[in-house]
């Protein structure tokens, strides 16, 4: 067999070429800029960035928020009728996985460069965390190829009960990691860096997504329960506070309160207006701001057309609360009041054992306390027949008192819905779905641009991707 012989100044030429490009490599370079990843900087911007997306606009008001009747709409009511804008859609499965999946994946690797499992730690529960938010939202989702574009750049979709599967065993590797003595980590503008506190996080968030699957998978709940249990119930007490995002001020400001700077075009649903009005509810003057012309906390059917919606008036229709609107209002993400229910659940389906009624009265003073409501005005609110705990219908209790803690928390509160079914919600009144309301996102539209193969097999499994189409664990 012939060598091949390569001219001597094609060689030269090539060597020449690669010298100039170091050369051109180092003079280009910024002595002022660091060459490589800082973890701290990285978990920061990936905190606020992807709380910012769960909180705002994409996510929240202008879909799910509306969904679970929250809010409503007083102007551009299309969302609020259940014609969600592409942008939105879009929006939210576009920062999810490029400033989420993506940024925690990288901050997880560079845990392990650094020889420091805290951040590895951290970043997992943080990525858990929001493939949690997406499979809630879209059902299957791309999982176990995603965030590898160099290898899956059309990553398949995975089941939901795969997805919920692989973030629990996820989370439950990530609370082994934790070391609560050493390595400690910067840039944590969630729980400032106390690893208990995440471990205790991420417990929650195992317990959250065990009641999830336990219609569909009751035995894989139950070990869940069990295996927290097992490593010693490491769980929110009512000293930790909660899961919170602390927001600054601008540019650093809650992104309900840098919507309300340019437009005036969410109030609050009247749907939970009767209801807290129903139950005396001290939480209503929280939860709602007094309109400026009256002095009557008035609220806004769902759905309305524009004209009907324009006539009830900016002025005499109430806002959501400033510890929701205000600049620096904190967002979130897990409670003690949510632990407390997910216990009282939990006891009630035999999952752990506990007195189902004594933790869902627990779980309600717990979100007065979150706003201050302490007292006997807590102790009168728990007295009424309307509030006691009914056994025959647990999901009935625990699911209005849930939705009504939860307010603010447009997702989370969404999938409880959907998944106890209480409260009983009527659709938007000239809601768009023939008498149904949403029960997921549809698909980006990119996703059938780009990824077209996977997202026809998703839909092939799950089901036409519309609104209406139920996810796996959304069982009743």
């Amino acid at each position: 067999m012939k060598k091949l012989l390569i001219p001597f100044y094609i060689l030269f030429t090539t060597a020449l070429l690669a010298g100039c490009q170091k050369d051109l490599e180092r003079v280009n370079k910024n002595p002022n800029e660091p060459t490589t990843i800082q973890p701290d900087y990285l978990l920061t911007n990936g905190i606020k960035s992807n709380v910012d997306t769960y909180w705002g606009p994409d996510a929240s008001m202008e879909t799910s928020i509306l969904y679970v009747q929250y809010w409503a709409k007083i102007q551009y009511p299309d969302p609020d009728r259940y014609i969600p804008a592409a942008t939105n859609i879009q929006n939210v499965w576009s920062n999810f996985y490029a400033q989420g999946v993506e940024d925690f994946t990288t901050l997880a690797q560079l845990g392990d460069s650094l020889h420091n499992p805290n951040y590895k730690a951290v970043a997992v529960i943080m990525r858990s965390w929001i493939f949690q938010v997406l499979t809630d939202l879209y059902g299957d989702v791309p999982y176990t190829q995603s965030a590898n574009i160099e290898k899956y750049l059309t990553p398949k979709y995975d089941s939901q009960r795969v997805v919920y599967n692989g973030i629990l065993t996820e989370l439950k590797g990530a609370v082994k990691l934790i070391s609560e003595t050493d390595n400690g980590i910067q840039g944590d503008p969630l729980l400032n860096g106390n690893m208990r506190n995440w471990k205790k996080f991420a417990n929650g968030l195992r317990l959250r997504i065990a009641l999830r699957i336990a219609d569909r998978d009751y035995a894989a709940a139950k070990a869940v329960f069990d295996d927290v249990a097992a490593e010693g119930n490491v769980l929110l007490t009512a000293n930790d506070g909660d899961v919170k995002l602390l927001y600054q001020s601008s540019p650093n400001q809650n992104p309900v309160g840098r919507n309300r700077e340019t437009r005036n075009d969410y109030r609050i649903s009247k749907t939970i207006v009767d209801k807290l009005k129903a139950l005396n509810d001290p939480r209503l003057s929280i939860y709602a701001a007094q309109p400026k012309d009256t002095n009557i906390i008035i609220g806004v059917t769902n759905g309305l057309t524009p004209d009907s919606a324009s006539r009830l008036g900016f002025t005499k229709t109430a806002d959501a609360g400033t510890v929701f609107t205000a600049t620096q209002a904190p967002a979130y993400l897990f409670t003690y009041a949510e632990q407390l229910f997910i216990l009282s659940e939990a006891a009630q389906r035999n999952l752990i054992s506990g007195d189902a009624a004594g933790l869902y009265k627990q779980a309600i003073t717990a979100s007065f306390k979150q706003y201050g409501v302490v007292g006997l005005v807590v102790d009168a609110y728990l007295a009424q027949p309307a509030v006691a705990y009914d056994v025959t219908n647990y999901k009935k209790s625990i699911g209005e008192q849930k939705w009504l803690a939860l307010f603010g928390e447009g997702l989370e509160a969404f999938a409880e819905w959907r998944r106890l079914d209480y409260p009983q919600l009527k659709p938007a009144y000239t809601g768009v779905l023939n008498g149904k309301m949403p029960v997921r996102l549809p698909y980006p539209s990119s996703e059938q641009a780009l990824n077209g193969t996977n997202y026809k097999a998703a839909v092939a499994n799950q089901g036409p991707d519309l609104l209406t189409t139920k996810v796996w664990f959304d069982v009743y």
